[in-house]
């Protein structure tokens, strides 16, 4: 048998086995030469992915930057509430400034003195109230939506926090004396047995004393109406349809009985009528609707307005829409329709084009506007020649009252060409702070002027420092007072709201639950305390989780 050899040259099998024994190892050299280790493979710790690496520096980062922002928050909530509760000390009384007198603590009192420098004067205010009322949200606060203390802020909270120190007296204003410049009050306090009087002398007044409501002397509006004024009367409200309800559901209660209990009458189609109507809408369908289901379907809601429409200073496509919203929510809205009285167990109407007739009902809320207190009326009368408008006080562009220039009138008492809403009173009080902030500069320029003239001192310095105050007097420029719209908001029940708002020089309409949630934080921002919008916002959350 014959040997086959190969003819391939000797170099290149070796440098062929070579190539092949790489191809079967494919680890270094230096770790194929290490000898085989005892231990099992599942010891050597598996290299981490990138992927898994990024989700957990992201998870450090979130939770790092989570709790950075609890912690600040707390402590900003910490401080600013800590701050509210604990005002610094105060400058007392100085005798040489003047005495500025604030009648009132309403909206516009309230406004000027948030911003008002006491550092200027010595400020006393003078009301029957000792705190101020957000007015806007007293429909919720009659039907338990909101609590009664979260819409008050009381008035020595908002002078605590001020430079000087300014005297409150829970007191009402009987008597003002344009002439001698003096205002005798009255303490109302039920634990006096007698009614004490006191005079004091001001320099100026801000005589900010609101309006009361407007009867239109109806009879029975003030023994059997609730109105929509105060907190008192909203508590009295609340009192009163709870009590139509349990009547209701007295054991052997009629069925007409039952239908006149459970029928609630609203007058006034203006924007507090038309948010108590929805108020009411919406206690009756979310809460009474779950606790006195045999009692829902009594339940009636009736809107009276002696105009041929509601809210008439809204756009008509905002009237429409509120329209259609409270037919869909079943409340009845008849325009055009007189009170002609109102009696404990109904209400007399009279249509334009109908006869008159008697609604039963168990419940009258009135909201038909306002008329002057009678301490307006007797102020007014002091200066006839003046004053000869009987729906409030005259005043000039600057808010002075005609023929009483050291009085400034602002707010509901007063007759303007605007609407007497808490907007302009709010931007009025803040107009007068800035005001006096002049006038005292320009008074005590003044008493500079006085104190040469009486020195009798001649000569070129005294001259030169003449001229000098002068021409600062001459810089101060009073400015008249520009009220600035800044849009109309009105809550319809079930959550939706309208609102009219002026952006870029034209008026924008709006409807709907957007409009509602606008119309929450506007008045969360609007509200004058820490303290009020923390309140509110948690009274709007319990009524949403809890109910009423």
């Amino acid at each position: 048998m014959h040997v086959l050899t190969s003819k391939v040259p000797a170099t290149f099998r070796l440098r062929s086995l070579a190539r092949s024994s790489t191809s079967h190892f494919p680890f270094p050299r230096a770790v194929r030469s290490r000898p085989h280790s005892t231990a099992s493979s599942s010891d050597t710790p598996p290299t981490p992915t990138p992927i898994r690496n990024k989700w957990s520096a992201l998870l450090r980062l979130v939770g790092r930057v989570t709790l950075v922002a609890v912690i600040g928050t707390t402590g900003t909530f910490y401080y600013i509430a800590q701050k509210e509760r604990n005002p610094g000390p105060q400058l007392p009384f100085d005798p040489s400034k003047k005495t500025l007198v604030v009648l009132g603590s309403g909206w516009g009192a309230t406004s000027l003195l948030k911003r008002l420098d006491t550092d200027d004067y010595n400020t006393i205010v003078i009301s029957p109230k000792n705190f101020f009322l957000f007015t806007p949200l007293l429909p919720s606060v009659a039907v338990g939506t909101l609590s009664p203390r979260s819409v008050l802020q009381p008035t020595r909270y908002i002078t605590r926090h001020k430079t000087r120190q300014v005297s409150v007296v829970e007191a009402e204003a009987t008597s003002v004396d344009p002439v001698n410049k003096t205002v005798t009050f009255t303490d109302t306090s039920p634990l006096r047995p007698l009614e004490p009087t006191n005079t004091i002398h001001y320099d100026y007044l801000v005589y900010a004393v609101g309006a009361e409501t407007q009867t239109f002397g109806i009879p029975g509006v003030k023994e059997n109406a609730c109105f929509m004024k105060e907190i008192g009367d909203a508590e009295k409200m609340q009192r009163r349809f709870l009590d139509c309800v349990e009547t209701a559901a007295f054991p052997g209660t009629s069925e007409e009985e039952k239908r006149r209990l459970l029928h609630m009458v609203v007058v006034g189609g203006g924007p507090t009528g038309i948010e108590v109507a929805g108020e009411l809408h919406d206690f009756l369908e979310e809460d009474l609707k779950s606790w006195y289901p045999e009692l829902h379907p009594y339940m009636r809601l009736t809107l009276v307005e002696a105009l041929p429409g509601v809210l008439p200073t809204f756009s008509k496509e905002l009237i429409a829409y509120t329209e259609r919203t409270f037919k869909e929510s079943r409340i009845d809205i008849q325009t055009a329709t007189m009170v002609k009285g109102i009696k404990p167990t109904s209400v007399l109407l009279k249509p334009k084009d109908a006869a008159e007739q008697e609604v039963d009902c168990g419940l009258v809320v009135w909201a038909a506007g306002n008329t002057s207190r009678q301490v307006t009326k007797d102020l007014m009368a002091k200066l006839p020649e003046e004053q000869s408008n009987k729906r409030g006080i005259l005043i000039d562009n600057h808010l002075r009252m005609l023929g009483a220039p050291s009085i400034f009138a602002i707010g509901d008492c007063t007759s303007t060409s605007y609407a007497p809403t808490a907007q302009v009173a709010s931007q009025q009080g803040a107009y007068l702070a800035r005001m006096f902030k002049l006038i005292a500069r320009r008074d005590a320029l003044e008493a500079q002027l006085e104190s040469l003239m009486v020195s009798k001192k001649e000569g070129e310095d005294e001259f030169v420092k003449e001229e000098a105050i002068k021409k600062k007097m001459d810089k101060i420029k009073l400015k008249p007072f520009e009220y600035s719209h800044q849009g109309s908001l009105a809550y319809i029940g079930s959550d939706k709201a309208i609102a009219e708002l002026p952006i870029f020089g034209r008026e924008w309409s709006s409807g709907g639950v957007a409009t509602f949630l606008f119309w929450r934080s506007a008045y969360l921002s609007t509200l004058f305390s820490f303290r009020n919008r923390m309140l509110v916002a948690g009274d709007w959350m319990r009524a949403k989780f809890f109910g009423r």
